[in-house]
């Protein structure tokens, strides 16, 4: 048995389930979840027809590589999103199946654990899968409380570093400035960055969409992207988390290499899947629409989440970051039992670092229900914070 399972740590959701263990909700309220991020918006038409009408594709083994075609709808669509004026489909694109498996696999393609010494900084709160690589890969997680605040961090033997920009849970976006010391880390150390940019359309101003890290790079005249790789989805963007798609673009060199490792991976998108995600790449009026219902959710519970505790509209993603009065988790195991609405534990996606767990007495709520289920949700939170 592979001894570093061993250091992974229980999941959010699993450590969810143990706390709601012999909780007994309130009967008379039917249930609301608000712990997952899984999208509830329908998956569009044209995504659902283009797959439809594919199917002869599943008498195929796909390539790894991924459809010309596909390739293509993802080079220029990051174009127009970021104003790139070039990305190059067949050397600095690569589809993947979602972005959960690639950032795992991407750490197992670049990490060189030998010498015992090999790091890999991640945000902190953070998705777990990062943590997950990179004891997998053999080497040891580092953690960055609140952000991008770099100064935490001794930089010798790190060679991966995540980001994630919006970010999971709190939305912040990175700023150009945070880019550049980044970068300029980057150029000292020889490491690689990673930015999971799955929340990236998921925005409430459509004058202000979030800088993506391929702009930064084009921004501060780093054209080639060194050391640079981004991993964006369509479970977010287009409500299709089922047909598991999304792509890795950047450092043509790197992609190179993942490549190769993808090939004994096994990691091949469908071609029915394909079709649907060249169908989704190249339409944004669906994402125009989806940004119009989590914009209306946002405007109607802000006001009343703010009228009894501390949040505030996120930059990107659909989560609300709240600050508990008492601790996260016997908030969340309360409301549970009380109001029947499930919430996720702040301190469970955090590590404790620096002296602090940075997620404790806070809950993370998933805007991801309908419009009257998210209201009716957050009154109910509300009524119970006025308890405390």
């Amino acid at each position: 048995m592979n001894p570093r399972l061993a250091r992974l740590q229980t999941l959010p959701f699993d450590r969810l389930r143990a706390l709601f263990a012999g909780v007994t909700p309130n009967q008379a309220l039917r249930a609301i979840d608000l712990s997952i991020g899984e999208p509830k918006h329908p998956t569009p038409a044209l995504v659902k027809e283009a797959l439809a009408g594919a199917l002869d594709g599943l008498s195929v083994y796909p390539r790894v590589g991924g459809l010309p075609e596909l390739r293509a709808a993802i080079a220029a669509w990051a174009m127009r999103r970021y104003s790139l004026p070039a990305l190059d489909p067949a050397t600095q694109v690569l589809p993947v199946n979602g972005t959960k498996e690639a950032l795992f696999a991407f750490a197992q393609t670049v990490v060189d654990p030998s010498g015992g010494n090999a790091h890999v900084v991640t945000p902190n709160p953070f998705y777990q899968i990062y943590e997950g690589a990179a004891l997998l890969a053999g080497a040891t997680p580092v953690f960055l409380n609140h952000g991008m605040d770099f100064e935490q961090i001794e930089w010798n033997g790190v060679q991966l570093v995540y980001t994630c920009s919006p970010g999971n849970p709190t939305g912040k976006v990175m700023p150009l400035e945070d880019w550049k010391a980044l970068f300029e880390l980057s150029d000292r150390h020889g490491f690689i960055v990673a930015s999971d940019e799955c929340y990236s359309e998921i925005y409430c101003d459509e004058s202000r969409a979030p800088l993506g890290a391929l702009e930064a790079a084009q921004r501060l005249g780093r054209w080639d992207f060194a050391r640079l790789v981004v991993f964006s989805s369509l479970s977010k963007r287009s409500n299709a988390p089922g047909m598991r798609s999304g792509f890795v673009a950047g450092d043509a060199a790197l992609l190179e290499k993942f490549l190769l490792y993808r090939g004994y991976h096994g990691s091949a998108m469908s071609i029915a899947v394909q079709r649907a995600s060249i169908a989704a790449w190249n339409d944004e009026a669906h994402v125009r629409e989806n940004r119009r219902l989590y914009a209306e959710k946002f405007s109607a519970v802000l006001p009343l989440i703010q009228s009894h505790l501390k949040t505030e509209r996120p930059e990107g993603g659909f989560y609300l970051w709240i600050r508990t009065p008492i601790d996260d988790a016997e908030f969340a195991r309360a409301l549970q039992r009380d109001y029947n609405v499930q919430v996720l534990p702040g301190s469970f996606l955090a590590r404790e670092a620096h002296g602090a767990n940075p997620g404790e007495n806070h809950v993370r709520i998933a805007l991801v229900a309908s419009l009257e289920e998210c209201v009716e949700a957050v009154g109910r939170i509300m009524e119970f914070a006025k308890t405390l």
